[in-house]
């Protein structure tokens, strides 16, 4: 009868905890004042982690559009994903953070509901963002230092988890003493190449090996999967004279690159873009043509050792310029060539236009469960972030 008078009286805090799990971080950030057990549960690893497992389990995902630089100041709008007003502008969210930089800083994630923003060509200029928690962070600057002086910049970065040390990380491949490319030379020859990484735990950079493959080109946000990023790449060390991209990987627990091949999908590689993305858990990649007023999307989608199945082909949809990323039901954000985010049902075969217009080439699409995770940074304020209703 003991034993089972204890369990008896544990049941409800088990009952509480479980609500709890289910509730939106701006409830729980409310009821921090209400118990100090409570505050303190919401602080595990475990807590957070089963929190937004439950969020991803039950597809509860929220939507920012990124909308470029507008009257100086980058923004995105957050998309209302509720059932009566279903992916409609719902406000939007200014990045003062990165003002008068004149391109709309780039992002990615989301990684455990984190994203991370970094600024094109410009280095010491890139940040972590709760955007549920309403956390921001500026990391500090890196230490690598230029054999000669120069111009220096960041041409792309990588953001994951080490899920062993409980670290979450940042990659950056830098040029150092930049000389700008032209079409003979469309990667810059004769400067130096450096890869750093950031660690959160120890808020610091520090170098590491490069293996002379470089990205070239910028995949959408989500290329990020199961603690490996992945970018479209080539040699630079030597030059390879042919235009023959492969995939470059960086393990986030390991620290360690590796490279593999895309599919063999039939077509010629300089009539093609190709972008990674994350599917249902594996690496996919959507290949397109760069020309034509109707363009066809082949997703790629690859398996154990290194091969891949194509897993969906989207025929001739009127106006599409660029893929932005699968939402629900596999349906496709896309970018029109008149710049508008549309949304095509592949099963009714239909384009929704949501009502978003954006400036050249700068759109891309988040779509993020909310976390709790913290980052070791400050609230929200209008040096970082201002959020317009």
């Amino acid at each position: 009868m003991k034993g089972w008078s204890r369990s008896r009286s544990e049941w409800p805090e088990v009952l509480i905890m479980e609500i709890l799990l289910r509730l939106p971080v701006k409830s729980l950030t409310r009821f921090n004042c209400i118990c100090r057990s409570w505050w303190c549960c919401f602080q595990t690893s475990n807590f957070i982690s089963k929190h937004h497992h439950i969020n991803l389990k039950n597809n509860r995902l929220n939507l920012l559009c990124n909308r470029g630089v507008g009257n100086v100041i980058p923004y995105f709008t957050q998309l209302s994903t509720e059932q009566d007003d279903f992916l409609s502008a719902k406000h939007d969210i200014h990045l003062t953070y990165f003002k008068d930089s004149g391109f709309p800083p780039g992002v990615l994630g989301p990684c455990n509901g984190l994203l991370c923003f970094y600024n094109y060509g410009e280095r010491n200029k890139t940040a972590l963002w709760n955007p549920s928690t309403r956390e921001f962070k500026t990391l500090p600057p890196s230490s690598t230092q230029p054999p000669s002086p120069g111009y220096n910049r960041v041409e792309d970065v990588g953001f994951g988890f080490d899920s062993n040390t409980g670290d979450y990380k940042v990659l950056q491949f830098v040029t150092l003493n930049f000389t700008w490319p032209d079409d003979d030379n469309p990667i810059p020859v004769g400067v130096d190449f450096a890869v750093e990484l950031y660690s959160l735990k120890t808020d610091s950079w520090k170098e590491i090996p490069f293996t002379g493959f470089f990205p070239f080109r910028h995949n959408l946000c989500n290329s990020y999967v199961n603690g490996i990023c992945y970018w479209q790449a080539r040699t630079v060390c030597p030059p390879d004279p042919k235009y023959n991209p492969c995939v470059l990987s960086f393990d986030m627990v390991g620290d360690n690159f590796s490279t593999f091949s895309f599919p063999e999908f039939g077509g010629s590689v300089v009539d093609y873009m190709f972008q990674l993305l994350e599917f249902n858990g594996s690496l996919g990649v959507i290949i397109y043509p760069f020309q034509g007023p109707e363009k066809s999307f082949d997703l790629w989608v690859m398996n154990g050792a290194y091969t891949w199945t194509k897993q969906l082909c989207i025929e001739s949809i009127s106006g599409a310029e660029n893929p932005l990323g699968f939402w629900k039901n596999g349906d496709l954000f896309l970018e029109t060539s008149d710049h508008q985010l549309v949304l095509f049902d592949h099963h009714a075969g239909e384009v929704k236009r949501l009502g978003v217009k954006t400036f050249v080439g700068s759109m891309s699409v988040v779509a993020y469960a909310e976390s709790l995770v913290p980052i070791n940074g400050t609230s929200e304020h209008k040096e970082y972030i201002i959020r317009q209703i």
